[in-house]
């Protein structure tokens, strides 16, 4: 039995319509081939990775898995001179005392795709490579196209869509308001939020990928209605024991508190769906204090790290879509089997070719 975009699954080496969704911080190698064990494309998130990193973290997901695998890089500009952090850490200077901390050496930052990871790609050559705030400059882009990889390119608007069209991309990631992390926008002057729904409203002569707002079968079986290839699911795998989430946000992941979301800056400098929690809530989602991405989370890491030890999530990016109180808890490769046989049974049998 078919599914609706059967010829483009099999370009990938898919047996479901289902993408595990690269997420910093939460998948990993587990999941990723967990994924892949279930019939899906698994992702690492490669942002926040050295090229030895990737090319060893690829190792051990062919290591034990045979499928599709997607390598995703953010394509952000480092501010230069670095931000000027005097009036965050001033807003912050009460929780430090209250925690006890002093500020720290600056964390690893999100590295924006470069040279080094071209090469790391063209090594390793994975199925996919993916790309969050656009896509790099045309150099490294044809080094990724020379490896045979497929590349996607994440769009949270019209305009975004039809600008990686343009670019050639294979296929785009229609990455709605409701999807929980970083929101990819790269066209405009600011972050506007659509809607899936508006989304896929849009006709596209490339495959579009669904994101945002998908948990289960039903909500892939739309999206495939809807006119999508694909379905990219995050939040609906941070239940699994394959997640890397500490523990004060795993216990909030299917319980009520986590309905309660909102884009916010604090943690990044930039704007990211995620469930409020008590530094969203006296700062507000958005302050301008914040330094621009990705310095925002140099000054909360001993604040986030206390909180962790302690077993709280108060200073933590708890990256979540508007339906995670709806994921479920089960192993990767079990959720991603119960996805498809639900999205098959939501779609019946008179729309598989």
């Amino acid at each position: 039995m078919n599914w609706p975009s059967q010829r483009f699954l099999d370009r990938l080496g898919a047996a479901v319509p289902i993408v595990a969704a690269p997420m910093a911080g939460a998948a990993g190698v587990a999941l990723a081939v967990a994924a892949i064990r279930g019939g899906a494309v698994g992702s690492l998130p490669c942002a926040m990775l050295t090229p030895e990193q990737v090319r060893a973290q690829v190792a051990e997901v062919r290591a034990a898995a045979s499928g599709p695998l997607n390598l995703n890089f953010f394509c952000h500009t480092l501010p230069e001179p670095a931000p000027d952090e005097r009036a965050w850490r001033a807003l912050l200077a009460p929780y430090y005392a209250e925690e006890g901390v002093e500020p720290g050496p600056p964390p690893a930052l999100r590295r924006p795709f470069d040279a080094a990871m071209a090469e790391a790609v063209a090594e390793v050559r994975p199925a996919i490579v993916s790309f969050h705030f656009g896509l790099p400059e045309p150099t490294l882009l044809a080094r990724v196209r020379g490896a045979g990889s497929k590349v996607f390119g994440n769009a949270t608007t019209r305009a975004e869509m039809h600008w990686l069209a343009a670019q050639g991309v294979d296929a785009v990631i229609a990455q709605g308001a409701e999807a929980g992390g970083h929101s990819g926008w790269f066209l405009g002057e600011r972050h506007v939020p659509v809607s899936l729904a508006e989304l896929l409203a849009q006709p596209m002569d490339v495959p579009v990928i669904a994101a945002g707002g998908i948990v289960d079968g039903a909500g892939i079986a739309a999206a495939l209605r809807a006119g999508a290839a694909m379905a990219q699911l995050g939040t609906a795998y941070l239940a699994t024991p394959e997640s890397r989430i500490p523990a004060p946000f795993r216990a909030l992941i299917g319980a009520e508190g986590s309905r309660d979301t909102a884009f916010t800056n604090l943690f990044s400098g930039r704007e990211a769906r995620g469930i409020r929690n008590r530094l969203m809530r006296e700062l507000g989602p958005v302050n301008a204090a914040v330094p621009a991405f990705p310095h925002g989370s140099t000054a909360l890491a001993p604040l986030r790290a206390k909180a962790e030890a302690d077993g709280r999530g108060d200073y933590s990016p708890l990256w979540a879509g508007t339906r995670a109180a709806e994921a479920r808890v089960m192993p990767a490769e079990q959720l991603t089997r119960t996805l498809a046989a639900e999205a098959r049974a939501a779609l019946g049998d008179t729309d598989h070719g």
